[in-house]
C-alpha cells in the first residue's frame, strides 16, 4: 500500500463571479492559481513535520493535471449583496513528531475577520484537545488564543481568509484552500517499478 505523507502545505485562496455556478468556482480557482489541477478534498490533519511554504513557491512546484490533495472551504451565493466567506485555519504543534489541524468555515453572513478567527479557533480547538488542553469554548478567540500559546504546546496557529460580496445576475463563489505537495524519490530512473 502506498502511503503518501504530505510533507509541504501552501495556503491560496480566490474568488470567482459568472451567470453559472460551476464557472463561477472554477474563476475562483483560477485566482487561487489550482485550477490546473486535479484537487482531491481530504480531512484536517496537517502531518508531522510538514513545512508550510508560500503560495509563490507552491505553485511553481505543482504540474498542470496532477492529483493533488488539498483541504478546501468554498461557499456560494446567487443573493444579490449576500456576503460569503471561505476560510481555512491551520495550528501547528510545537512538538515536531506530533501533528497539527487544519479546519474550514464555509460561511454565508460572516465577515472576514469573523471567519478567520472562527478558522483559527476550530483548528487550535482541535489540536488543543489531542494535547490535552480544554479551553473554554464560550471565551472569545482572542482569550483562547493566550491560553493556547501559553500552554507551550501550540507553536502557532494562521489562516487563510477569502470574503465576497453577491452581484445580481451572477453566481459568487469563494474559496480558501492548503494545498498539500509530497517529496518524490528523487533519481529514479524512467521506468523504475517499485517491488
Amino acid at each position: 500500500m502506498l502511503n503518501l505523507v504530505p510533507t509541504r502545505v501552501f495556503l491560496t485562496k480566490g474568488v470567482g463571479r459568472h451567470k453559472y455556478q460551476l464557472k463561477s468556482f472554477e474563476e475562483a480557482l483560477r485566482k487561487a492559481g489550482v485550477a490546473q489541477q486535479n484537487l482531491v478534498q481530504v480531512s484536517s490533519i496537517l502531518p508531522p513535520r510538514c513545512k508550510i511554504i508560500s503560495r509563490e513557491r507552491g505553485l511553481k512546484l505543482m504540474t498542470p493535471g496532477g492529483i493533488c490533495h488539498c483541504v478546501m472551504a468554498r461557499a456560494d451565493t446567487d443573493e444579490h449583496g449576500r456576503l460569503v466567506a471561505s476560510a481555512v485555519g491551520i495550528a501547528v504543534p510545537k512538538e515536531e513528531s506530533k501533528w497539527g489541524y487544519l479546519s474550514e468555515v464555509h460561511s454565508h453572513g460572516m465577515n472576514e475577520r469573523e471567519a478567520s478567527d472562527l478558522a483559527e479557533d476550530l483548528a487550535a480547538g482541535m489540536l488543543g484537545t489531542t494535547l490535552g488542553l480544554e479551553v473554554d469554548p464560550n471565551k472569545a478567540w482572542s482569550e483562547k488564543e493566550q491560553v493556547y500559546k501559553s500552554s507551550g504546546l501550540i507553536i502557532r496557529t494562521s489562516n487563510i481568509t477569502q470574503t465576497a460580496r453577491g452581484k445580481k445576475d451572477l453566481w459568487t463563489t469563494t474559496v480558501a484552500i492548503a494545498m498539500f505537495l509530497f517529496d518524490l524519490e528523487p533519481d529514479l530512473p524512467p521506468n523504475h517499478v517499485h517491488q
